[in-house]
């Protein structure tokens, strides 16, 4: 009798604390509902158990809202379940015309095909130890097969994919910045450089100490001040320019401070680091580098009988997929949707892959009314979503064989990536794992959290427009994570 007593106050108190922690999460809804710093927003959360096709807790989760990065899970996602986590991006060198292997000499071109690889000599995949670049790898191939000289040019090709790099609904005040580079067919080094600044008294100009790495004919007009406490600096430029302004402002009185810039033409930048590298270790080149673009435009470009020499892979998709979704990397994003459009057509565009995608998930089930997918990675203000939709692309996705290498490419609660300093100290810290978003009034988080049961749910939470600075924002939501991990 005492047993059944004793069992009896245990499911009483259980069932107490459950409703509890449902009520608590009902309350954090309902808060936000009369808070006055969205009293004008549009902000919406779907949370569902990845078990059942139904929502446990959601709030205007049928409305479309500005998803910021947290539409990266829904390009990363269909490349893991597409291409699969093995799969490997290729870029090959090639060479046509002749190649005399007793004299040295190749009388033609070499050429640099590329495969859409976003990681070709990225820092994110570059080992310490490590002090040759993939450019000087690739010089030290050809001379091991004896070439001594090439009576020709180094010719990049990024024709995998379309030459227009960045999505048409990105705006001019984010395409010269390192996060707004466009997708080329042969992205180099994060299609990345970086301005070294020197800073002084508050007000006055800032002056270059030096661009890393240099790239031939760059010209950039320095506006930046220094003052404030943060990197405010943006520069401005199109793709295929060499022309860019750096505006804004840095820290004062520094003697090195870095902001960073997109490359204009990282296919050209590739093949000239190439023909630098192969004069370096003693093979000479007689023509100047160039692409198969800057060819085509002047009626130059020739189509010709061209041999593979060696073909250089990239790390896992699982890898590359991890840093996209971590670091948050638009141009990562920007890739594997190009990729994903160029295996199913044969060429990689932007609109013709958000088509793509969307159909991709239509065709799992997913409800895709309200969905309105622009680019890969989120940047685009012209990206709307449901948290409804989201969250079911989450719970499909767990069913998928490919779901480890997807949920651990998500950062965790109070340790890493964006999450990192969100929920210490509760349930859902090392616990949850969320891609987060953030552009100008658009803050967002989306992903898992297991429950005390060991339950998995899904959720996404999006708030737009709302009248707070985007810190204060940042922990209004993190109260509903928190809430979200505690649902019993």
């Amino acid at each position: 009798m005492i047993k059944r007593i004793t069992l009896l106050i245990f499911i009483v108190a259980h069932s107490v604390f459950c409703f509890a922690q449902r009520s608590k999460l009902i309350k954090e809804i309902e808060d936000l509902k009369k808070d006055k710093a969205l009293q004008h927003a549009t902000w919406s959360i779907c949370v569902m158990n990845t078990k059942k096709d139904s929502a446990i807790a959601e709030y205007n989760s049928n409305v479309s809202v500005v998803p910021a990065s947290t539409l990266k899970i829904v390009t990363t996602a269909a490349a893991l379940s597409i291409l699969g986590s093995d799969f490997k991006f290729e870029t090959k060198i090639q060479y046509d015309g002749t190649l005399d292997t007793l004299a040295g000499i190749l009388k033609g071109d070499i050429y640099i095909l590329g495969g859409g690889d976003p990681s070709l000599g990225s820092e994110y995949f570059k080992e310490k130890k490590d002090s040759s670049s993939v450019v000087e790898k690739w010089a030290a191939l050809l001379k091991a097969k004896g070439i001594k000289k090439i009576e020709g040019a180094v010719i990049a090709d990024a024709s995998i994919f379309e030459d227009n790099m960045t999505p048409a609904q990105w705006i001019w005040g984010d395409m010269g910045n390192y996060f707004g580079a466009g997708a080329s067919g042969l992205t180099y080094l994060d299609n990345k450089y970086t301005i070294d600044l020197r800073s002084g008294a508050t007000g006055t100009s800032t002056t270059i100490n030096k661009i890393k790495p240099e790239i031939p004919g760059l010209q950039i007009i320095n506006n930046i001040k220094a003052g404030g406490s943060d990197d405010n600096a943006f520069i401005y430029g199109s793709s295929y320019s060499d022309y860019r302004i750096a505006n804004g402002t840095v820290p004062a009185n520094r003697s090195s401070y870095e902001v960073d810039g997109s490359i204009p033409d990282p296919a050209l930048f590739c093949a000239q680091s190439f023909e630098t590298a192969l004069i370096n270790c003693g093979i000479t080149v007689s023509e100047k580098a160039t692409t198969v673009r800057a060819l085509k435009e002047h009626n130059e470009y020739a189509l010709t009988n061209k041999k593979t020499l060696f073909t250089n892979y990239s790390p896992t998709l699982e890898k590359i997929v991890y840093w996209t979704n971590l670091k948050s990397l638009n141009l990562y994003a920007e890739h594997l949707l190009k990729y994903i459009c160029y295996t199913k057509t044969g060429f990689g565009s932007e609109a013709a892959g958000t088509e793509l995608l969307t159909t991709f998930w239509k065709n799992k089930g997913i409800d895709v009314s309200g969905f309105f997918m622009n680019d890969g990675c989120g940047l685009a203000r012209a990206n709307v979503i449901t948290t409804k939709t989201e969250t079911q692309i989450l719970r499909m996705i767990s069913k998928d064989k490919n779901f480890n290498s997807f949920y651990n490419s998500l950062p965790i609660a109070g340790k890493s990536g964006s999450l990192g300093g969100l929920c210490d100290g509760t349930f859902a810290e090392n616990n949850l794992r969320a891609k987060s978003g953030y552009i100008t009034r658009a803050r967002g988080y989306t992903g898992y959290v297991k429950t005390r049961k060991g339950e998995l749910l899904c959720f996404s939470v999006l708030a737009n427009n709302y009248e707070c600075s985007p810190t204060e924002m940042k922990l209004k939501l993190e109260k509903l994570l928190i809430a979200i991990a505690e649902y019993e």
